[in-house]
């Protein structure tokens, strides 16, 4: 197993892409510095248009910056086309072809470069093992599944060696169960090789899953970029968030900064503490996140940090959700974990109190 190191595999320094001029402009990219190490598990998340894929394109060859450059193991790439450029691309169509058995589609990129056929026997084989599809390598890819036309489609991008392989929301067109497994499976594939990965998705729940970091991007521009746990539970702006998940919001003034801790009064004028993003003193109106599994519901008492009434009570199968309208009047959800003991003990229009633990209040910069 392989994980990542220090060294940087991906350099983009001051990157952008601006297409059209005058009214008809439009900037896909907006000044993006990234480095993206080696054998790391990277993930680009953010909604459709927010420039995910056209920074892929722009790493894989298939459009050039504005400007700019991408640097791969400190050679600057930007100006080469895609064939001269260590680095594979696996689409979310797959683009198999139907007419190919199993290992001659894996085989097939070898092939075009010359390479002997026993070397390229000897690959595909070791291909098709890594990807658990040995069993299939005579079937036409017609006569398999999505799922494993997905595990085609990798280990044919894997087959040359490349330093880079990019993928572009592949696991879109599977069903939920067979994406969870798929999840897991390019993960695994990854860890093998030790090959650096870099993965669009817009979805948050795949990008905590799957990633070692994850760069939320919105509007061109990169919003954050660390750890998956970074990320979710110490968000640094408001997009990032509301996009990663469902989260709490509210207004509050800060009381004191002592170190890398803030104490804030809420509307009731109770203090709790908070976390606040690298760089930043946080002074005055401000927002903080609390996610809504890290409250509790709990009988009304002095020693409650929230008051309200409970608008509706959501069961979610893991999970159920309780909606509370607080005291000052904004809406606050607490999800509370299920158990075998029976049906939620709360129920709408009763009023609760709400504990909020010492380390999950988070300040955001805007």
């Amino acid at each position: 197993m392989s994980s990542a190191s220090d060294k940087a595999a991906i350099e983009i320094r001051g990157v952008s892409r601006v297409y059209g001029s005058g009214q008809d402009k439009v900037t896909a990219l907006d000044g993006i510095f990234l480095t993206i190490k080696e054998n790391e598990f990277f993930t680009l998340l953010g909604p459709s248009g927010c420039g995910k894929t056209t920074l892929l394109r722009l790493i894989a060859g298939f459009d050039f910056p504005t400007t700019g450059e991408i640097l791969l193991y400190g050679d600057d790439i930007a100006p080469l086309p895609p064939f001269k450029r260590p680095v594979n691309t696996v689409f979310q169509s797959y683009a198999l072809f139907p007419h190919m058995t199993v290992a001659e589609n894996i085989g097939f990129g070898l092939k075009m470069l010359g390479k002997p056929a026993a070397e390229t026997k000897a690959r595909v084989d070791e291909m098709l093992e890594l990807v658990h599809m040995t069993k299939m390598r005579d079937r036409q890819v017609s006569q398999i599944s999505g799922g494993q036309q997905q595990r085609v489609a990798l280990a044919r991008a894997l087959a040359p060696k490349p330093k880079v392989l990019l993928l572009d929301e592949p696991l879109s067109a599977l069903d939920y169960k067979l994406r969870k497994e798929m999840q897991i499976e390019l993960k695994r594939v990854q860890a093998e090789t030790g090959i650096t990965f870099i993965f669009v998705t817009h979805d948050q729940e795949e990008a905590l899953t799957m990633s070692d970091r994850i760069a939320v991007m919105s509007t061109g521009s990169l919003r954050q970029v660390g750890s998956p746990w970074d990320i979710y539970d110490r968000p640094a702006e408001r997009f990032v968030a509301d996009f990663i998940g469902e989260t709490n919001f509210l207004e509050v003034e800060v009381a004191s900064v002592t170190g890398d801790r803030a104490s804030v009064r809420l509307r009731s004028g109770r203090e709790i503490p908070a976390t606040f993003p690298d760089k930043t003193t946080p002074s005055g109106k401000v927002t903080i996140v609390i996610r809504p599994e890290h409250a509790e519901i709990v009988a009304p008492s002095p020693d409650a940090t929230l008051h309200g009434t409970i608008e509706s009570v959501v069961y979610l199968g893991t999970d159920t959700n309780m909606n509370v309208r607080l005291d000052g009047g904004s809406l606050f959800t607490v999800r509370q974990q299920n158990s075998r003991s029976g049906a939620c003990a709360y129920s709408e229009g009763q009023s609760v109190g709400i504990l909020v633990g010492d380390d999950v209040a988070q300040i955001l910069k805007d």
